[in-house]
């Protein structure tokens, strides 16, 4: 069998390359997880849960639930928080406009103004149920007696 081999030098040199390309090719993990790695770099007191179905689940002391959602071919990144009080606060406000700002690559006092808007918007007259778009983000927030939800995320094609 080596015999054969070696009658071939181009073939088993083609062999060997492969052999060693394939074999020294490092894990690498996806984008998400390295965008989750950077969060918890950027932001004190940030935890990574687990991760189900293309979602990193984030724990935090000033929210209740954070979750960053992971782009796919037909979705784009987002990041979600919820806290159960129904006038968030500025330790909500801060962690979510620095987690939009690193995920989504915009001035930090720009998503937190997007956040603070969509918030204050919500009433009687327009719902508590708002979308609203402020610097290419979409913002959607939900107020409720159990408390506040904003999720924050850009079109696909942006």
């Amino acid at each position: 069998m080596t015999k054969r081999i070696l009658r071939f030098p181009a073939f088993a040199a083609v062999l060997a390359m492969t052999v060693a390309a394939l074999g020294s090719t490092p894990a690498r993990a996806d984008r998400c997880d390295d965008l989750a790695k950077d969060l918890v770099k950027q932001i004190p007191d940030l935890k990574i849960g687990k991760t189900v179905a293309g979602v990193i689940y984030l724990e935090h002391p000033a929210v209740t639930q954070a979750s960053l959602g992971c782009s796919s071919r037909n979705r784009s990144n987002e990041v979600f928080a919820a806290t159960d009080k129904r006038k968030p606060t500025e330790a909500y406000y801060e962690f979510l406009g620095t987690a939009a700002a690193l995920v989504f690559t915009i001035p930090k006092p720009d998503a937190v103004k997007g956040t603070r808007r969509c918030v204050s918007r919500t009433n009687i007259v327009r719902g508590y149920n708002i979308d609203s778009r402020y610097r290419k983000l979409d913002i959607h927030c939900t107020v409720a007696k159990t408390g506040v939800r904003i999720t924050v995320s850009r079109e696909k094609g942006v």
